[in-house]
């Protein structure tokens, strides 16, 4: 952990490049390759074990610190800087490994409470996303190096309040977190994500979106869940909290089921389906809007950089909750609500 800095201008001179995360409601992103592959611990409690990965070529070891493995919690902070690059990049701006941000605007963004002990939360989210290091093989911005890094490089607290509170941080990414993001290896996830609650919904939401995407299902025996997932519960258990989240349906835009064949089936929750074909997987009915495929490309140029898939599952599920109305223009409605997105 750095020395904290409690004076001076902000950010302070000689720091060297930087970015200011200063992008108002940028739009959560998420890296391709931590969605993938279980690179944070579930646990609620320290997570002193040393995890080891291999699946499809890909080989991963997460060695933690004294402090314990980062958790998917503590991922909140990588989504957060990403998300600003992202939106960075979008706008044409220039951008940095370094990002120095206000602790505020990350609790809120992420949708924790403000208190003291959030932020008291939030400085021991940013030691053990230092603390803890990883040896992977896995491809991020089109490069497969066997390398070891920690999650962040380094953190700093710029400046802090009178009572000690940090106000604003320095983060140094690790070099193969900001390849992925240069590289736009990245998707972009519901805002419901950061309202998930329990570690294995986040991890099966991460799943499912990098899996699932904009396809209609996806199908995946309990046994590779269980092992993509990083859980550390035995199968029966893991497979009775598969089967809790079956009957809460807690995941945004994703349906779950469970087949014969202990299979576990993802599905679009406001799929697309085309007039006359009935209900759809996702309940939709006769009635479901269909947008055109330059309808999609014109969202694409309201707003740039955004997914434009994930923008319309966003307002096919606004159009769900205010009763399904019928549409005479889809495309003209879905644009308009795009509009006003970006305006916002």
């Amino acid at each position: 952990m750095s020395a904290a800095v409690t004076g001076g201008a902000y950010p302070p001179n000689g720091q060297g490049d930087f970015f200011l995360c200063d992008i108002f409601d940028a739009i959560p992103k998420n890296d391709l390759a931590s969605m993938e592959h279980p690179l944070f611990s579930l646990a609620t409690r320290p997570d002193r074990r040393i995890l080891n990965y291999q699946h499809n070529g890909a080989e991963i070891t997460v060695v933690p610190s004294v402090k314990g493995l980062a958790t998917i919690h503590d991922k909140d902070i990588l989504i957060f800087c990403v998300s600003q690059l992202m939106a960075a990049l979008n706008a044409g701006r220039q951008v940095s490994r370094t990002l120095h941000l206000k602790a505020h605007d990350l609790l809120l963004a992420t949708n924790r409470e403000t208190s003291g002990d959030a932020y008291r939360r939030l400085r021991e989210s940013f030691e053990r996303l230092a603390g803890t290091r990883i040896t992977t093989n896995i491809v991020t911005g089109g490069e497969e190096v066997t390398s070891g890094f920690g999650l962040i490089e380094s953190w700093e607290i710029v400046r802090k309040a009178r009572g000690g509170r940090m106000v604003n941080v320095a983060v140094t990414l690790s070099d193969w977190l900001f390849r992925a993001v240069m590289s736009k290896s990245v998707l972009t996830l519901s805002r419901d994500y950061f309202r998930l609650r329990k570690p294995l919904e986040r991890r099966i939401y991460e799943l499912t979106r990098k899996h699932c995407g904009r396809q209609q299902a996806w199908t995946i025996s309990v046994e590779t869940l269980l092992k993509k997932s990083g859980s550390a519960s035995p199968r029966r258990v893991f497979r009775k909290m598969v089967r809790d989240m079956i009957a809460a349906q807690p995941l945004p835009d994703y349906a779950m089921e469970e087949l014969p064949g202990d299979l576990i089936r993802f599905s679009q929750k406001y799929a697309v389906t085309e007039p006359g074909n009935g209900r759809g997987s996702g309940g939709a009915g006769a009635d479901t809007p269909v947008l055109k495929a330059a309808t999609l490309e014109r969202a694409r140029d309201l707003m740039p950089g955004a997914d434009v898939y994930a923008l319309e599952a966003e307002w096919r599920a606004m159009w769900a909750r205010t009763g399904r109305p019928r549409l005479r223009q889809a495309d003209a409605a879905f644009l308009g609500w795009v509009k006003k997105r970006g305006l916002e």
